[in-house]
């Protein structure tokens, strides 16, 4: 968790860095470019109410790495057993051998389960019950009061979150760019920038998201200006991968 969490940090200066530098640059009129012709968007150029990744309030669980669970056969209780998902995200199942399950939810493992065994048994009816698992939290970073790892319980969205933390540090946080990194799939991190400050100006909330498990809020320093000039010509996009940092 130190390494994961110490990547996305490290990721996170250069998006800031970028999508403030996208943000700045001409319109494609003004750089005369075709009608037909679009500049590439920047991290922050879609509505956050627009992007299905963070409009899920609900997710399913995914397994990761150390948890365990119990698999039962109503029918061939021989099959039974207790399984603990390995540091390469693999389970090994009596009868079967090795199966990938991490980053998956318990009914999409209950399917593959159900297949693999299949091969074996005739259509098994299956049960799984998680055991030992991670449980749900979330990760404030930056110019807030009190940054850390905190449980997340029940409906918690970005401002309250903030709040938990100990809110905005007054003379050095970024109001206005607040990053929510969500985990899109294994080593790659969505991420949103989002105007708390317009939200608070305005009295609306209505684009303030939920956060998900493992998610992270990272609030920047205003000294990011001071730095825009040395920000590469192009954006970045809304996808980091920590491993190329």
């Amino acid at each position: 968790m130190r390494t994961r969490t110490a990547t996305i940090v490290a990721a996170t200066l250069l998006l800031i860095l970028t999508a403030a530098w996208a943000q700045q640059q001409p319109s494609a009129a003004s750089q005369n470019l075709p009608a037909s012709a679009s500049p590439v968007p920047s991290a922050s150029a879609k509505a956050p109410a627009d992007d299905p990744m963070f409009q899920t309030r609900h997710p399913r669980y995914k397994l990761e790495l150390g948890d365990t669970f119990d698999i039962n056969f109503d029918l061939s209780p021989e099959f039974n057993q207790t399984v603990t998902v390995q540091p390469d995200g693999y389970i090994t199942l009596r009868g079967i051998g090795d199966l990938h399950v991490a980053d998956l939810t318990v009914p999409e493992l209950t399917t593959n389960l159900r297949t693999a065994y299949n091969k074996i048994l005739n259509d098994p009816p299956i049960s799984v019950t998680l055991k030992d698992f991670e449980k749900p939290y979330f990760i404030a970073d930056g110019q807030v009061d009190r940054p850390g790892k905190y449980d997340l319980r029940g409906d918690t969205t970005l401002t309250q979150a903030i709040a938990i933390a100990g809110g905005f540090k007054d003379t050095s946080a970024k109001h206005s760019q607040v990053l929510l990194f969500r985990r899109a799939s294994e080593g790659w991190y969505s991420a949103k920038i989002f105007n708390v400050k317009k939200w608070d100006k305005e009295g609306d909330l209505h684009e303030d998201p939920f956060l998900h498990p493992g998610d992270m809020l990272f609030v920047p320093q205003n000294t990011i200006s001071k730095i825009k000039p040395f920000i590469p010509g192009s954006s970045m996009g809304a996808f980091i991968n920590p491993a190329t940092f």
